[in-house]
This record gives C-alpha cells, structure tokens and sequence, in this order.
C-alpha cells in the first residue's frame, strides 16, 4: 500500500487541535502525504490537490474508484473562486452558504490548480469553503487546494470523529488532526452549476429549502447519472454502506437485528433487537443527522446481519438523512 513518496507511520497518530498539531498537518500535506481532518459535515482525507502523486495515494487509501471526482477544498471564497467560473446562481449560492456545508461544481478555471486526477477528467470543478475553524486554519496554512473526500474505505460509513477514521485508514494515512466530533454530522449538499439550471446533485447540510430561498425555485433534479462515471461527488448508488444489511422503513423488527429508531414512535417488535439506538428520541432532524453515521457504525459493531431503519421523515434535513441510508441500503 505505502510508496516511496508517501509518509505513512506504521501507526497514525493523532494531531492535537492547537498550533503545533497544524503546523505538522500543513507540513504532511505539503509533502504529499495524506492527513485527515474535521470538517463542518464530517473528517475528510486530504491531501494536496494540486499533486497528482498525493491524489492518487487517496483513491489507493480509500480503495476509491478513479472516476469518482473529489472535492477541493479553500479556505475562503476568493481562493474558491480563483479555480472555477461562477455564473450568477453560483456566486449567490457562495455567497449565501460558504463558509459552510455546500460544494459547487462549476467548469473549471483555465488556470486552475486542481490536478486532472482529482476533478476525475471531467471539464468542472467541486469546490467547498468549510466553515469549521479547524480546517480553515489548516487550508489557509496549506495555502493551496486541498482534496479532501470522507476519511473511511469507500463505500464505508463517513467518519465523524478521529477514532471512527482510524478505524478504517489507521497505517494507510500519515496522521489524523483530531478536532472532536462533527457537528453537522451528514456531507455537503452539492449543487451543479454549469451553464443550465443548478441541479441538485446530493443533498446535505444545507436543505432543499434554503437553496430554493437563494435561489427563487427548486433546484433542477440530477440528469440520469452514467453509473461508471459520476458527474459529481457523493453520487454512487452504494455508498455509506456499513457490513450489515440495511433495512428501511421498517415498521417491524425481527428478532436479531439491530434497530436504527427515529422519534418517540417504535416499531413493533423493536424490543426484540439485538442492539437499539435512537437518533433523535425527540424527532429533531439536525440532532438525527449529527448521530447518523456513528449510530451506523454503533450497530454494525453489534454483528447483527440487519440494521431495520424506521421511518424518517424526508423534510428538511431528513431528505439528506434519507439519501445517505438509500445508498447505504443499495444493493453492492
């Protein structure tokens, strides 16, 4: 797995979150390694996106396919804007979401940095500006575009603290910045904006809604996607997916399997299972997204076969929730 160019300990360490553990992050990625680190929505694995070398060590980390295009990180929206062509629908969208949980994917600048291997070929650009103070301390000291896709195995559950990455890349990856849990806890929302009507790529932290606020109508749905070749992040059918079998909208639980329970309402049968988390017993969307893909990793931990998702409902963050345990569910 490890190259000559690559610095990869046979144990990762972790980074503490002060001026010490960024400097040693910022160096590790300027080298070429891959470091993780929090962001807003979940850890990421980065590595400069400006070296075709370091992009490749994240797809031979991640197992990830090479047609799979990867998001750039900035730490602001005028280094953003330096490496892709906003039309009006996009700069209101920056301007009304970044520093946040939006990825644009606009035709890539002439002059961009971003490497041919991590936009995947493909003439456009995925471009994020996190609001985490963490990662944007880390971009701005890197001081150049960063990619940085979900620090897991692909295909695997997105981490949301340093211990769940380590689970998945320990000795694959040079170091993990440890900044806690994150609070968003489900990945960006990515819009396409190139040249038609914006289209919703994936849903995430930022809800359909507050898109159609900035933009005065709902955003277009998705062209029929090439399977083999994405036209933007996060759209593989199978993705997010634990070991276990996901089952949803289960309004019973069969005896072993584990129980994914949403709000006060329990399906039947639940106390049969073999291992039951709530992800919001008060049925707040926000709370249930922060919980998602630990709950998942919590369950699937318990060796149940089965993971029976009760419903959730689809409005506001719910429709990134639901997204999330669809592609979970698909078949692999």
């Amino acid at each position: 797995m490890n190259d000559p160019g690559s610095t990869v300990p046979a144990a990762t360490p972790r980074l503490d979150p002060d001026a010490s553990g960024l400097a040693e992050a910022a160096a590790l990625l300027r080298g070429g390694a891959l470091v993780a680190f929090p962001t807003e929505t979940v850890y990421g694995l980065g590595a400069d996106a400006t070296d075709p070398a370091a992009v490749a060590r994240i797809f031979a980390a991640k197992e990830r396919p090479r047609f799979n295009p990867l998001i750039a990180h900035l730490p602001d929206p005028d280094s953003a804007a330096a490496e892709g062509v906003f039309d009006g629908p996009a700069r209101r969208l920056a301007d009304a979401f970044w520093p946040g949980p939006l990825t644009l994917v606009v035709p890539a600048h002439s002059g961009t940095r971003v490497c041919d291997l991590a936009r995947a070929g493909l003439p456009s650009v995925a471009l994020r500006v996190p609001a985490h103070p963490l990662a944007r301390a880390l971009l701005s000291a890197v001081d150049r575009p960063v990619a940085a896709p979900s620090a897991n195995r692909s295909g695997r559950v997105s981490p949301t603290r340093a211990a769940h990455v380590l689970d998945d890349l320990a000795g694959r990856i040079a170091a993990v910045l440890d900044g806690g849990d994150t609070p968003v806890g489900v990945e960006s929302t990515v819009v396409a904006c190139l040249g038609g009507p914006p289209r919703l790529l994936r849903p995430g932290g930022i809800t359909r809604a507050a898109l159609r606020a900035v933009l005065g109508h709902d955003p277009a749905r998705p062209e029929a996607a090439d399977a083999d070749r994405p036209a933007g992040p996060g759209m593989l059918a199978s993705h997010y997916a634990p070991r276990a079998r996901v089952r949803l909208d289960a309004t019973r639980i069969a005896p072993g399997e584990a129980a994914l329970l949403f709000g006060a309402h329990h399906p039947e049968g639940y106390a049969l299972a073999c291992a039951a988390l709530n992800l919001s017993p008060a049925g707040d969307a926000e709370e249930a997204a922060a919980r998602l893909f630990g709950a998942l990793r919590e369950l699937d931990a318990s060796g149940a076969a089965t993971i029976a998702v009760a419903p959730i409902p689809s409005e506001g963050l719910g429709e990134a929730i639901r997204d999330r345990l669809a592609r979970a569910a698909a078949p692999r």
